[in-house]
């Protein structure tokens, strides 16, 4: 990779176990990867704390936090208040990551919609985007956020996007970003690909969402943000673009979102 390609690996969790024993060397194999820029996601507020350390540690990290629809029955239900009051930090940079889960926690269905309609309401009035976790839950999540979406615009990333091409178009209509994870790589997500290939282009981000999906040649394996070069290089292709060219439609791209992700 030419020294000057960057990229950014905009959705990762560099707070799990996963990074305990050597996150300082995960965060410096990702620069030399090209990958300057990374977002950390915390996934419950009460770890919030945490998460913010890592950014204030490093100044390639930024974060942003939410309650996890997986979690959503489990935890405080947030406020709008408390989601803008984190907002005010400097390297807090999103909303979430929210959404709905109905693959593994169906039976929560009703707490992770209030939950994520909170997230809307808190991206809408910080104007941060809001990052979206959807699994099995395609018709719900669409009617969500076009219902919210018209009640107040706002952004969003649907984050490691693998759900239908209906939530896709939906996604799109809204100007939302889908973002490419692991998953676009792997040999057998031919319909996944599909659908990226039929999105406009600069609406595509690349994320790891490490320390899992690691894409090829490091599937099955700790995921970590350095291995976003091989999902970019991999979309670059889908794309039929050239590297640094898909690189920089990337960064322009997350950097149009993400606005306040500044080096």
């Amino acid at each position: 990779m030419t020294r000057d390609i960057r990229i950014t690996d905009s959705h990762c969790h560099l707070d799990f176990p996963d990074f305990d024993s050597d996150l300082d060397e995960v965060i410096a194999r990702a620069g030399a990867a090209g990958v300057h820029r990374m977002v950390t996601i915390c996934t419950r507020l009460r770890q919030e704390p945490a998460v913010r350390t890592i950014a204030e540690a490093h100044t390639q990290v930024f974060y942003a936090a939410g309650t996890h629809p997986m979690s959503a029955a489990e935890e405080p239900l947030a406020t709008v208040d408390d989601l803008v009051a984190l907002a005010a930090h400097p390297k807090f940079v999103g909303i979430g990551e929210t959404g709905l889960d109905y693959h593994y926690t169906a039976e929560t269905a009703e707490v992770q919609q209030k939950s994520l309609r909170i997230h809307i309401a808190a991206a809408q009035e910080t104007g941060l985007p809001l990052i979206i976790h959807a699994r099995a839950a395609d018709e719900d999540m669409a009617r969500i956020l076009t219902e919210e979406f018209r009640n107040a615009p706002y952004t969003c990333v649907m984050h490691c996007f693998s759900s239908g091409a209906g939530l896709a178009c939906a996604a799109l209509d809204l100007g939302f970003y889908l973002s490419m994870s692991g998953i676009a790589a792997f040999p057998r997500s031919t319909g996944v690909r599909e659908i990226f290939a039929s999105a406009p282009v600069d609406r595509i981000l690349v994320e790891t969402d490490a320390p899992y999906l690691a894409p090829p040649p490091h599937r099955g394996r700790r995921n970590e943000p350095a291995y976003t070069l091989h999902t970019a290089q991999r979309g670059a292709e889908l794309f039929g673009m050239g590297w640094p060219e898909f690189a920089a439609q990337t960064e322009a791209n997350f950097e149009r979102l993400f606005d306040k992700a500044v080096l």
